[in-house]
């Protein structure tokens, strides 16, 4: 199938990561597409050659060094670089999530991932919740809720997966509460019938409503702090939005540190401030069963 570009997808995929290397890396060569790729080598000498014919003022080959380098007037034409997925690879790597041969970045710098607990999802039961939601379906859960000694059969009607920072969650509508909640995923540990739901997503009031956090330094830090601050969650004017559904606005609370007083912390620890705390009901709770 072709792209919009007029490329096949494979040459184009092997154009951007042409240019991906040579952005991060600053240089590329055959080898580098036969080892990602698994090309010929007249296959990756083609594909050079097509990059050249596309963007020639991007690449000069270095005949000492036997490569192609990135070129003083190097305008991305395929790829745009993006740091943020950048990093998301080194921390997919730092994860294990993708392996060292599945990622674009070659030479890996030096770097590090604070450990995260690993969280039991079965694939088995993931798919049952996933093929529920697509199917619009109530399942029935073999589930551990935490206020209950011990695990019991129910029925949930699953419409969402969420991600609290730490953990995934099924939103879903429970029968037997009449109420939407966060399930945790690792918590079901088997699953048996399922039948149409009779909930709407819709009805999920918290999940539909959007609210915005406005965040700021704190005002309590120095001029050179605030700026930091502002650099760190690229803040225009002192300010940065913040869009969250209020359906996880406990978890992005708390993930920001800010379902406590201000006033708790100093204000090095604090570093932020919710500008808007008056205007969002910061009071309400993640309903996790």
């Amino acid at each position: 199938m072709d792209s919009d570009s007029g490329l096949r997808r494979g040459v184009e995929s092997r154009l951007e990561f042409i240019e991906f290397r040579l952005f991060w890396e600053g240089h590329v060569n055959r080898s580098d597409l036969i080892e990602v790729f698994g090309v010929s080598i007249n296959q990756a000498s083609t594909d050079l050659n097509r990059y050249l014919g596309l963007a020639e003022a991007n690449m000069v080959y270095d005949k000492s060094a036997r490569t192609y380098v990135r070129s003083s007037t190097f305008t991305p034409v395929f790829h745009q670089p993006d740091a943020s997925q950048y990093l998301s690879q080194l921390r997919s790597l730092s994860d294990g999530i993708i392996a060292a041969d599945d990622s674009w970045i070659g030479g890996l710098p030096s770097f590090a991932c604070v450990p995260t607990p690993a969280r039991g999802v079965s694939s088995k039961i993931l798919r049952a919740i996933v093929t529920a939601i697509k199917r619009h379906e109530a399942i029935e859960v073999f589930y551990q809720s935490m206020s209950s000694p011990e695990p019991a059969w129910r029925w949930i009607e699953p419409h969402a997966l969420v991600f609290d920072g730490f953990r995934w969650h099924a939103r879903a509508h429970c029968p037997r509460s009449s109420a939407f909640k966060d399930f945790v995923l690792s918590r079901i540990t088997d699953t048996r019938s399922s039948k149409p739901a009779e909930a709407r997503p819709s009805g999920d009031r918290e999940w539909e409503e959007h609210v915005e956090l406005q965040i700021a330094p704190h005002p309590a830090l120095s001029a050179g702090q605030r700026k930091a601050i502002e650099l760190d969650y690229g803040m225009e004017r002192g300010v940065t939005t913040i869009p969250v559904r209020r359906a996880l606005l406990y978890y992005a609370l708390k993930r920001l540190g800010l379902d406590t007083d201000p006033a708790a912390r100093s204000p090095q620890d604090q570093q932020i401030v919710l500008l808007n705390c008056r205007d969002i009901d910061i009071g309400s709770k993640g309903v996790i069963e």
